[in-house]
């Protein structure tokens, strides 16, 4: 999957982070199988689709990981979710709110999106891939930064046997961070 991330908000606040998760052409034709996707019917059953994987990802978080010092920051439910297809590709679109605006601190934000086991390859593909909103940007800076997993952690996960119990702790250490710092 390959994303685009605006962190959302003002110059005294994060709000939320507007999500473009491209699918890649295999994904999405997995997700398409089967779909009524007739001129009639392609809207709402997009639509459909989108309702779907959102309420999925509810239990996961969205895949998404903010913390505040180290500190789990809380979201509310996702809202505006979409799904276009364009050519071979399905492109979902949401917005997540944080459960509470963030006051901006001098503490380090870090954001991370993946799928916890691995499985499936989300990254930023450009450094402006991940981008503060036009208002954050005059109080806060960003850095991506890539995942550097050990040789002994990549040994771990190539010796995995393919019905392996998941391990969730796996995917993070594959994923790309976006660290944020701010001058309140």
């Amino acid at each position: 999957i390959d994303m685009k991330t605006e962190i959302q908000g003002d110059g005294k606040q994060i709000t939320g982070f507007l999500m473009t998760w491209e699918f890649d052409a295999m994904t999405s034709a997995y997700m398409l199988d089967g779909e009524d996707l007739s001129a009639k019917n392609k809207a709402q059953t997009l639509q459909d689709l989108a309702d779907s994987i959102m309420t999925n990802m509810t239990t996961s978080h969205y895949l998404t990981y903010f913390y505040e010092g180290g500190k789990p920051v809380k979201y509310a439910l996702a809202k505006q979710g979409t799904l276009v297809q364009d050519k071979i590709k399905a492109t979902l679109q949401f917005y997540l709110p944080l459960a509470e605006p963030l006051v901006l601190s001098d503490k380090s934000l870090k954001l991370l999106i993946y799928d916890p086991s691995y499985y499936v390859d989300m990254s930023w593909p450009a450094k402006n891939s991940v981008q503060l909103s036009p208002e954050l940007n005059q109080y806060c800076k960003l850095s991506l930064i890539e995942a550097t997993p050990t040789s002994e952690q990549l040994a771990y996960v190539m010796s995995l046997p393919v019905d392996a119990e998941r391990d969730n702790a796996i995917g993070e250490l594959f994923t790309q961070s976006a660290i944020i710092n701010c001058q309140p």
